[in-house]
């Protein structure tokens, strides 16, 4: 029970993070704080829905961070926010060489986040995770399980946050 009270608030907190990112850019919308908090907020709220559901807010997602990214392309927590989207959607992807190429992405940010910011432990981690992601993708495609544990399998977008992996 307290796990779907924990669940139910973190869909109230990422859908007014999301709100309220949404009318921050209507007045700026050269704000790359903004841009990320709103692309992170969808990640999140992403785990909450139905797999075509949760693709498109990840493609919303990966836009919004593309879009910081163009006006400030160094952003770290950006660049890894971005690696994580592109990283959630490689796992809701069933063909392994378009899933491959989802990864290959997500490392190459993870890895800009890295260089952005080499001590921070979470973007290190993220990037050895990835390299080990095309695994778990085929095992988890090959047994079926897709549909049962896509919700939960994507790295959280909170940098105060567990990676999962």
């Amino acid at each position: 029970m307290d796990m779907q009270r924990g669940e139910f608030d973190r869909i109230l907190f990422f859908e007014h993070a999301r709100k309220t990112s949404e009318a921050t850019y209507a007045k700026n919308p050269l704000d790359a704080d903004n841009l990320t908090r709103w692309g992170g907020a969808l990640l999140e709220l992403s785990q909450f829905q139905t797999i075509p559901d949760s693709k498109k807010m990840i493609q919303e997602a990966i836009s919004k961070l593309e879009e910081a990214l163009l006006v400030n392309p160094k952003k770290h927590d950006t660049l890894w926010c971005l690696g994580n989207a592109l990283t959630s959607n490689a796992f809701l992807t069933p063909d392994q060489d378009e899933a491959k190429e989802y990864f290959e992405k997500s490392a190459v940010y993870y890895q800009q986040a890295v260089d952005e910011d080499p001590g921070n432990d979470l973007y290190c981690k993220s990037l050895e995770v990835v390299a080990k992601a095309p695994e778990l993708h085929m095992e988890i495609h090959k047994h079926g399980l897709a549909e049962q544990t896509m919700g939960a399998a994507g790295p959280s977008t909170s940098s105060g946050s567990r990676v999962r992996s």
